[in-house]
């Protein structure tokens, strides 16, 4: 019998945590790993007490036809990694790994092509969590060092996450 490989174990667990999503167009999950032990987990939803998307049946950026990566203030969640990041204390996330996992809401695929957005990438680098790997596939994944978001500010590019 073959294992799963490591990496692959975590984000199979952050595939599970995204199904508890509530977003209506991306459900996301992250975890943060550190010595090989979970630390947090977080998926995209509304701030606790507000209702959800689910709940009320639509989501503002889909009807207004709001591109990927774009007036995320007008989103009712908070985004996975963001959840997990404030799940953790900050000694926890120094030089810890976090995994992502993103499924497309209306079709249950996982969503391939997935980064952070802007603002998350931002609480990455100062949670301190060096590492991020994101799930493409069932058995593949990317992984990016949090210090080349730091080297390579997209933030002075225009260019966009999710």
């Amino acid at each position: 019998m073959e294992r799963v490989s490591k990496p692959n174990y975590y984000l199979d667990i952050a595939e599970t945590v995204a199904k508890r999503a509530t977003c209506l167009r991306r459900r996301f999950g992250a975890i943060i790993v550190k010595n090989d032990s979970i630390v947090a987990t977080g998926y995209n939803g509304a701030p606790r007490g507000r209702k959800n998307c689910t709940n009320l049946g639509f989501c503002t950026r889909e009807s207004l036809n709001i591109p990927r990566g774009e007036r995320y203030e007008l989103c009712r969640s908070v985004h996975a990694e963001q959840n997990a990041i404030i799940s953790a204390s900050r000694e926890e996330m120094i030089d810890a790994t976090m995994y992502i996992a993103g499924i497309n809401a209306a079709t249950g695929e996982l969503e391939k092509e997935i980064d952070s957005c802007m603002l998350c990438k931002r609480l990455i680098i100062n949670s301190g969590i060096s590492t991020v790997v994101f799930r493409q596939s069932a058995e593949e994944y990317r992984v990016v060092r949090v210090r080349d978001w730091v080297i390579n500010d997209d933030s002075l590019s225009g260019q966009f996450g999710y």
